[in-house]
């Protein structure tokens, strides 16, 4: 599968977005975590864009699991914005688009295709502040908190609580409103290949959900 960058809404300008050195990710690890990761990711998780300028990355579901009680989750999450899976299909494609966002920081999109029927489509938001240093927002004012770690030379972002964001105000979410422990591992392949993946553990229900992603980068 391939990356492209996109410049606005024209793709045909993509090969002349300026790449600007980022080291908002890297703040987030210690000197020796961050020497314990591939080069290969080194060199992928520094991009950023100019405001407005987007990376998009296509690649296929290669794998996707949910307990019963994790499939319904999922479903009832909808209800905020659907920011969870809610396919079963395999070998479909994937398309993520990060988008520079001066703002708030990167407005993610993720589209799912399906075997039938319309594709599921994911909007999140990143912000490098709060606690941990980063924030996801899934939508309705719903955020996680992320901290980052590196274990056999795999970037791993792990949920560090859940909370509403009312205004200026910021409310933890209860337990039994949240799914649970959530992992998104980024796995370098080599060869320009690397491999997304998503668990979500509940403390009371066990495994969730798992979804596995396989992406490669275009060659320049």
């Amino acid at each position: 599968m391939t990356s492209a960058r996109l410049s606005g809404s024209n793709a045909s300008t993509s090969a002349h977005v300026r790449l600007l050195d980022d080291r908002r990710f890297r703040t987030l690890l210690s000197d020796e975590d961050w020497g314990r990761l591939p080069l290969a990711t080194w060199r992928r998780f520094p991009k950023r864009v100019a405001d407005g300028d987007s990376i998009v990355y296509v690649g296929v579901v290669d794998e996707i699991a949910f307990s019963d009680f994790g499939w319904w989750f999922a479903q009832a999450a909808r209800l905020i914005g659907g920011p969870l899976p809610t396919g079963r299909d395999i070998g479909v494609p994937m398309i993520v688009t990060v988008t520079e966002d001066g703002a708030t920081g990167q407005t993610w999109t993720r589209i799912c295709a399906r075997k039938r029927g319309f594709p599921q489509v994911i909007h999140s938001a990143k912000r490098f502040a709060g606690p941990t240093g980063l924030e996801e927002y899934v939508g309705f004012g719903v955020s996680m908190a992320l901290r980052i770690a590196v274990e056999d030379q795999v970037l791993i972002f792990r949920s560090a609580g859940y909370g509403l964001q009312l205004g200026r105000l910021w409310l933890p979410l209860p337990g039994w409103l949240t799914p649970g422990e959530l992992i998104v591992t980024h796995r370098d392949l080599g060869e320009g290949a690397f491999r997304f993946s998503l668990d979500v553990t509940h403390p009371r229900h066990g495994a969730l959900i798992h979804q596995s992603v396989w992406f490669r980068e275009a060659v320049s």
